[in-house]
């Protein structure tokens, strides 16, 4: 009887009676020390986060509303920051392993639900022109708008027979398409692609295509590197360079589109979820994907609150297959015009 009288126990915890809320673990009874080696984030952080979702983690229709929203957030960040679940958090906030697996989820899906609020290009006019001088002060690149790659994160095997999300190292994960500015802050994140398909395909079939393509962006590009088509509006290096100019394109390009590697390093470390040290993500590809969403909006919103992207050491590894590409030539003439207009007028 001692099993069943356990889970009763929880579920009376978790899912409460009237309006039972856990309160084992205060924030002011902790240093601020504590709080970043333990969940990764300083009090004033996690205190903002309390304000930004704790209406979403308080809703009646939330089996989980016995847990404050704090006790949600920080259980939430645990996972997030060190991947497991078997750590001494759930001890130290008061609550069983399987409430925080219901932390996450609901943590997660409220920051999902906010993706569009901190995940965005900008649209005034002298936001623009910032985004590009930003660029153009790293090595000369001018026009750009952010540099756009792919990453791969491992999950767990959907199925035997799905092998959609099998990449080349015969792993399975989400290949997620991502643009950054200059600083490193995210303006696009699409976490949802299978592991299987090529980058070039993932950007072919992705929303931020249809976005550039429509023109709303028409005064600048995007950099990206040789597993990309060289578009109208994506940049991409020259395949054999020949010409000084032609060299100094590539550096150019190269020093500037390496700000989203760095990223993508700090991303990994910052949230070890991520990064394959503990093991892969074990959900499903639709919950993985809002899980990585969660972290992008997350990196983001630690740097709108001066947590400095290049801070944090690269200490994980997430993983990713090398591409084993072609050289990605054009048949878009208008798009090498556009390019050896820019080696003209920039690089000659």
């Amino acid at each position: 009887m001692a099993v069943p009288i356990a889970v009763l126990d929880c579920d009376l915890l978790l899912y409460g009676r009237g309006h039972r809320t856990l309160d084992r673990f205060k924030l002011e009874d902790v240093t601020d020390e504590y709080l970043v080696s333990t969940y990764g984030f300083p009090r004033q952080f996690i205190y903002y986060l309390v304000d930004l979702l704790g209406a979403s983690l308080s809703r009646p229709t939330q089996r989980s509303r016995a847990i404050s929203p704090e006790t949600q957030i920080l259980a939430a960040l645990g996972f997030y920051t060190s991947g497991s679940f078997q750590t001494r958090m759930g001890d130290a906030i008061g609550i069983s392993q399987a409430s925080m697996s219901r932390c996450v989820a609901n943590v997660t899906e409220a920051l999902v639900e906010r993706a569009s609020q901190f995940i965005h290009f900008p649209e005034d006019e002298a936001t623009v022109q910032s985004l590009k001088n930003d660029f153009y002060g790293l090595a000369g690149m001018p026009g750009v708008l952010g540099v756009v790659d792919c990453t791969h994160v491992a999950i767990k095997a959907p199925n035997a027979e799905d092998l959609s999300y099998v990449n080349r190292k015969g792993l399975h994960s989400l290949n997620c398409l991502m643009v950054c500015d200059a600083r490193g802050v995210l303006l696009s994140a699409e976490t949802h692609w299978p592991g299987s398909l090529p980058d070039c395909t993932v950007l072919q079939q992705a929303a931020l295509t249809s976005q550039f393509e429509t023109e709303l962006h028409k005064d600048g590009w995007l950099l990206g590197d040789s597993s990309f088509f060289l578009r109208t509006w994506l940049m991409t290096p020259l395949h054999i360079p020949e010409t000084p100019a032609e060299y100094r394109y590539n550096m150019a390009h190269s020093a500037t589109h390496n700000v989203i590697e760095r990223t993508f390093r700090t991303i990994r470390s910052r949230f070890r979820c991520l990064d394959g040290s503990k093991g892969t993500l074990q959900y499903s590809p639709e919950k993985s994907s809002h899980i990585i969403l969660a972290c992008c909006v997350l990196h983001n919103i630690s740097l709108e609150h001066g947590l400095d992207v290049w801070s944090s050491p690269a200490t994980g590894h997430m993983e990713q297959p090398e591409e084993e590409y072609e050289q990605m030539e054009s048949m878009d003439s208008e798009a090498c015009r556009i390019r050896q207009e820019l080696l003209l007028t920039h690089f000659s």
